[in-house]
């Protein structure tokens, strides 16, 4: 077998709604940083001080974070199709995470979590 015939899967159905969902998710993220550094950290001290900002400062980190964990799942997962069922339990456990991190405008969480979901069924 050919290194070509090993890697005929390429991007499906999958790893793509995978893909799609981790760079919204991490768009959502940044967004999310830039929307509050832009608008609120000048207002901190009225909605509880620096606790508010490393609260918001955290949560952009963990909706970045877990979406490029999500994008490294359906990359891995469309590179190596014969263990898409491990990179299908990355995605969705990182697509769930994500929603502690705004979920990528839930729309990323969600398209992740049908993308892992599908990986996870798929023989």
């Amino acid at each position: 077998m050919s290194k070509i015939e090993s890697v005929k899967e390429g991007f499906n159905v999958p790893s793509g709604l995978s893909l799609a969902g981790g760079i919204i998710i991490v768009l959502g993220g940044i967004a999310s940083w830039i929307w509050h550094t832009a608008f609120f950290s000048q207002m901190s001290w009225m909605m509880g001080g620096p606790w508010f900002n490393a609260m918001i400062a955290g949560t952009s980190i963990i909706g970045i974070v877990s979406g490029a964990l999500v994008i490294l799942g359906a990359l891995m997962m469309s590179f190596r199709p014969h263990e898409s069922h491990m990179w299908g339990v990355m995605v969705l456990v990182f697509s769930l995470l994500s929603f502690f991190g705004m979920g990528g405008f839930l729309v990323g969480a969600i398209l992740g979590i049908i993308g892992g979901s599908i990986a996870l069924t798929k023989r």
